[in-house]
């Protein structure tokens, strides 16, 4: 199979598809990969990392497109992607469709087999290929946080981890999975005072045996995260329906009860985000302001960090591209039903339920 890699277009989106090393996997699997010029340019891997695996390196991404069976990418694909998207392609990359319906009738018109890396699942029903960004937007959240709780960024001018005689900043965490594990983490290391909210009991009882007393945790019922933003100084937003929207656990209404200068983070916000006065931003603007709030909602976290990302991610993916490229995705998808579990468009049609209920379109 004739695997191709594009150069990422996205705003300030410097990871690659598939670094050198994962080529040469590939092509030591028999197969070909065709690479943009300077696709990886932006962590340091030039053309020439690549052909010294074997990867032919191309001008344009329309060549890259035109020559491969498989595109692998990271983030999802742009308007001008999609275009040249046919039905003999296998598209493997982000997707997060459930907040894009212009990308999502896109590609059900291009007829290609889109397999999205956040609803692949495992064994024990995690999600190994969301998980790996999952982790690195976590922690970039209190690094963000933290950040923008600068006097001079516009934030109320509080140290996340206090002084002695002074009392830390109040964190709140909705979700209590990957991402909120590693923002916690992130947040119990510079002494901030954390509390995670979730709806599993089962979840809470896992995260209060895994930090202790370095923590608090609570039930996410309405009334109890009303409360909690009123006291929190940044509140991280890590909830997840997996291929589905987020649902909006904070309203207008309770942001205004927030102290002015405060932060939030929005991880969800790939899937449309989980706040109602949400939006998404780019690493040029990655902030705005809402009702004296401040609002980090950048749709690609993990690119800021984007060589440490590329490796998590390549880490969890290759297999997968191994897998399917062997395979194909019919036979792939057949043999693994986890694999088979991120087709979210074929054959011009809506293969993930949540995806087509997001969007109020027909779900085959």
């Amino acid at each position: 199979m004739r695997v191709g890699i594009p150069k990422e277009i996205k705003n300030h989106e410097y990871r690659v598809g598939l670094t050198p090393d994962s080529v040469f996997d590939v092509v030591q699997a028999g197969h070909e990969v065709v690479v943009e010029t300077q696709a990886g340019c932006g962590i340091d891997f030039g053309d020439d990392d690549y052909r010294a695996v074997g990867a032919t390196i191309v001008d344009t991404a329309a060549e890259v497109f035109a020559a491969a069976d498989m595109i692998v990418k990271v983030k999802e694909p742009q308007a001008q992607e999609v275009a040249m998207l046919e039905p003999r392609h296998i598209l493997f990359t982000y997707l997060h469709l459930a907040a894009d319906k212009p990308q999502t009738e896109g590609l059900m018109k291009s007829g290609a087999t889109c397999i999205a890396y956040e609803t692949v699942t495992s064994p024990n029903r995690s999600l190994p290929l969301l998980k790996p960004m999952s982790e690195v937007a976590g922690r970039m959240s209190i690094q963000a946080g933290a950040h923008y709780l600068e006097k001079e960024q516009g934030g109320r001018g509080i140290l996340l981890g206090g002084v002695p005689g002074v009392a830390p900043a109040t964190v709140t965490i909705i979700g209590g999975g990957v991402a909120g594990l590693n923002a916690a983490q992130m947040a119990v290391g510079l002494r901030a005072d954390v509390t995670i909210y979730d709806i599993s009991n089962d979840r809470l009882a896992e995260l209060s045996t895994h930090f202790g007393a370095s923590i608090k945790t609570g039930y996410a019922s309405k009334a109890a995260i009303a409360a909690a933003v009123q006291e929190a100084h940044l509140v991280v937003g890590a909830v997840l329906v997996p291929g589905g929207a987020a649902p909006k656990l904070i309203t207008r209404d309770m942001l205004k009860t927030m102290k002015r200068g405060s932060v939030i983070v929005d991880i969800a916000i790939d899937q449309g985000g989980c706040f109602e006065t949400s939006r998404a931003t780019t690493h040029d603007e990655p902030v705005y302001e809402e009702e004296g709030i401040i609002h980090y909602c950048v749709a690609n976290m993990p690119g800021a960090v984007a060589r440490t990302s590329t490796f998590a991610l390549n880490n969890a993916t290759l297999p997968y591209v191994i897998q399917l490229a062997n395979k194909g995705p019919a036979q792939a998808m057949a043999d693994d039903p986890h694999l088979a579990a991120g087709l979210n468009v074929s054959e011009g049609k809506i293969r993930y339920e949540a995806v087509a209920e997001a969007l109020d379109l027909p779900f085959n």
